[in-house]
């Protein structure tokens, strides 16, 4: 019955090509396990086919495979065998991650049977072993501290589909938020909201408008569902903090890099999706789910390769640049070394200098990795000598080291991660300088697609920003974290 349904979706897919035209690639959705044309989000290429003559019955049309090319990792459909021809080797061709517009014609149907919903929640546990508990903060986790237990860090829904043939819709809200300024937890926010537009007909060329990830880092583009460290880096993150802001993006994937981007990240080999391998964006600049407060935009240049060795091994390499004008918030009266002043802010009606360049390399773990990124620049900080905020410089970055085993037991990854930080906190209240040195390990099991059990132990050294006067806090911390995805 499943080998009848095949032939029959071939026949369908091929009913208007003649005998004489070229091969037809097919894909199947690994989901409703339908055949299509075109590529699209969770479809495997089947191989290339042609229509021939039934010898036995001529005129009947049946399915011939012409070359067939089932990459390693991609999944055969079932009840499907392999037809006769000379197999040739060929890249895996594996669908592409939701975060790009899938280059396929949308599904027959009301625009609401065209969307996919998805996502994830991650609980965590965090104790403090040594150390001052009472300051010790953290911007990416705020369950890190004095009398902090259990929390939910992310608690994320998405909302996605290619609603006509050049529109691709996402929207993800977090009900795992705290706002500023609120005591309360678990409300909800905006994360992305945005509509990929694409220009071309093979979906090379697309524009992204609406709030989304800025493509800046490559940890900043990973998805926190995927990363194996508990928080990103703070190098980069104090760049662009939640990662989003509102604006227009233009990227460009030309069908090898998507291919790769998404066997990246169906694999579990766990790669940021499909930013474009060159991108070009202007955005507001001050930050996601904040007013923008200038007349002056934020861009920001965005280029990566993905590499597959001869091998199989993944490596990719880029860099990224973003400058423009960042409006500090009004600063508040602190009292630091005894001396309690307000401090003026040292910038233009436009705001203060804000730009920085970062790079990135990643060998993808097979079974060993290795990731790393460093950031340099300059941005609004506290100066504590002559009591102002000024543009000054920062830098900083990190290197991780992971191996990543697969057994009857799932997928077992543990990792060390080192990371520095000399730079400002510009999102935070008087933009006070940040110092960061800390060395992280832990491992990751996934005993299934659904679960994920993390744990980690980290030895901080950091300034805590959130209150001046702004000490550095030497602690060790371990923390655990239990992930379900849907």
């Amino acid at each position: 019955m499943k080998r009848s349904i095949l032939a029959v979706g071939l026949l369908a897919a091929m009913s208007n090509v003649d005998a004489a035209e070229a091969d037809v690639e097919l894909y199947v959705d690994q989901q409703t396990r339908q055949i299509f044309a075109e590529p699209g989000p969770d479809r495997t290429r089947l191989g290339a086919f042609r229509k021939v003559e039934d010898p036995a019955a001529p005129g009947q049309a049946t399915a011939h495979i012409a070359a067939p090319s089932m990459a390693a990792g991609a999944t055969a459909v079932r009840g499907a065998s392999p037809a006769r021809g000379d197999l040739r080797p060929a890249e895996a061709t594996v669908a592409t991650s939701t975060a790009r517009v899938a280059a396929v014609k949308p599904p027959a149907g009301p625009w609401h049977e065209r969307l996919q919903v998805r996502g994830y929640v991650q609980m965590r546990y965090n104790q403090v072993l040594s150390g001052n508990e009472a300051e010790l903060a953290t911007p990416g986790d705020r369950f890190l501290g004095a009398n902090q237990s259990f929390g939910l860090r992310r608690v994320r829904l998405v909302i996605s589909g290619q609603v006509s043939e050049r529109v691709f819709i996402y929207l993800q809200p977090d009900f795992g938020s705290t706002p500023s300024g609120s005591s309360t937890s678990n409300f909800g926010q905006l994360r992305d909201a945005y509509a990929d537009i694409s220009l071309d007909r093979a979906h090379e060329w697309r524009v992204r408008a609406g709030q989304s990830k800025v493509p800046y880092g490559f940890e900043n583009l990973q998805s926190s569902q995927n990363r194996l460290a508990p928080d990103r880096a703070d190098a980069l993150n104090a760049g662009v903090r939640d990662e989003r802001d509102v604006g227009l993006f233009l990227y460009y994937s030309p069908k090898i890099a998507a291919q790769r981007f998404g066997e990246l990240t169906k694999s579990g080999l766990k790669g940021s999706g499909d930013y474009g391998v060159l991108g070009l964006g202007v955005y507001n600049g001050q930050g996601a789910n904040r007013p923008e407060s200038n007349d002056r935009r934020h861009v920001v240049l965005h280029a990566t390769w993905p590499f597959k060795l001869a091998s199989g091994q993944f490596v990719q390499v880029g860099a990224d640049a973003y400058a423009g004008q960042y409006r500090v918030g009004a600063p508040t009266s602190v009292k630091i070394d005894g001396a309690s002043f307000t401090p003026t802010v040292d910038a233009g009606a436009q705001g203060s200098t804000d730009r920085r360049v970062a790079a990135h390399v990643i060998w993808y773990p097979q079974p060993f990795g290795l990731q790393a990124e460093w950031t340099v620049g300059e941005g609004p900080q506290l100066d504590v000598a002559q009591q102002r905020i000024r543009t000054r410089s920062l830098r900083g970055g990190y290197v991780q080291a992971m191996v990543r085993r697969t057994g009857a037991y799932g997928v077992l990854t543990p990792y060390l991660k080192w990371q520095t930080y000399r730079g400002a906190a510009k999102f935070d209240t008087n933009a006070p300088r940040m110092l960061v040195d800390e060395l992280e390990a832990g491992v990751e099991w996934q005993p299934s697609n659904a679960l994920e059990i993390a744990v980690a132990y980290a030895n901080m050294r950091r300034t805590n920003t959130r209150q001046a006067p702004y000490p550095r806090v030497r602690a060790d911390v371990a923390r655990v974290q239990l992930q379900w995805n849907f």
